[in-house]
């Protein structure tokens, strides 16, 4: 008779972590395959009738202009899972690769940038954005470094305080007593005990990120027509709210679905994980 495998409990499977899991790798695999999946162009008028209802030929509605919405939301997923993949990764590789070189340099390179880090960090985001995004006009390079530039201040100052605890370790003196540079510390020392907490930082900024982006979009200066990304569409189709035209639910649902499932699978993470290096 086969005998069950048990795992340590802090390694045990999370039900719900598992599902947000699914959820997340879901919206991976559209982003990725969406051209391929999408039944119809992005542009394509293929409905007579606005803000038509569900039917088999068209599983979520059309939109204002009889497009149909699958299509749509499947090929709007590439702009607003990369666009906010693209900002979170620059924002969080540049803010722990600087908060890790403050924590271990210290002095005036470290009071420099972190003054200077706190100042852009107390420039509310969506007055930052819309006034970047605005005056520099909308496209994907634009409104990828404006996020990274927002969101880095954050991801610099939780980096820095895990590095500075890191930094008064024995470990840490030893490698300085044989000669160690900066870059090694920093690589080889600090960054393998914080990498639990950052990656969970990662998920938290990739949620701040969509939420921003798509509000936006919602604005009218994320991603630009006839291309969509997921708050585009709901500004597109607002005026259908008061009808419950699933052309303004279905976007609202898949933005829900993607945050609510990255902040559960953060929350559903093994102990060990979630903790390692904090």
């Amino acid at each position: 008779m086969a005998r069950a495998i048990t795992l340590p409990m802090h390694y045990r499977v999370n039900p719900v972590g598992l599902l947000a899991f699914a959820v997340i790798l879901f919206w991976i695999v559209v982003a990725v395959f969406a051209p391929q999946l999408a039944p119809h162009g992005v542009g394509d008028m293929v409905d007579t009738d606005y803000f038509g209802p569900i039917s088999r030929e068209f599983p979520m509605g059309s939109d204002y202009l009889g497009r149909d919405m699958l299509s749509r939301i499947l090929l709007g997923t590439r702009y607003t899972v990369g666009i906010s993949v693209a900002a979170v990764f620059v924002a969080c590789f540049t803010g722990v690769t600087l908060g890790m070189a403050a924590a271990v340099t210290g002095g005036w390179f470290d009071t420099v940038l972190s003054r200077f880090l706190d100042a852009l960090n107390s420039i509310p985001s969506k007055l930052f954005g819309l006034v970047v995004v605005a005056g520099v006009g909308s496209s994907i390079p634009v409104l990828i470094f404006t996020m990274a530039v927002i969101y880095t201040p954050g991801s610099y100052r939780f980096a820095r305080a895990l590095a500075v605890n890191v930094n008064t370790m024995d470990f840490i003196t030893v490698a300085r007593a044989r000669g160690e540079g900066v870059f090694y510390i920093v690589r080889s020392e600090i960054l393998p005990n914080i990498l639990g907490p950052v990656f969970t930082d990662v998920g938290l900024r990739f949620v701040f990120i969509v939420l921003l982006l798509s509000g936006l979009s919602f604005l009218g200066l994320g991603v630009q027509p006839p291309n969509a990304d997921w708050g585009a569409l709901v500004r597109e189709n607002i005026s259908g709210l008061p009808f419950g035209a699933p052309a303004v639910m279905f976007p609202s649902v898949a933005i829900a679905s993607l945050t609510i499932s990255v902040n559960l699978l953060i929350d559903n993470l093994p102990k060990k994980i979630r903790d390692r290096g904090a």
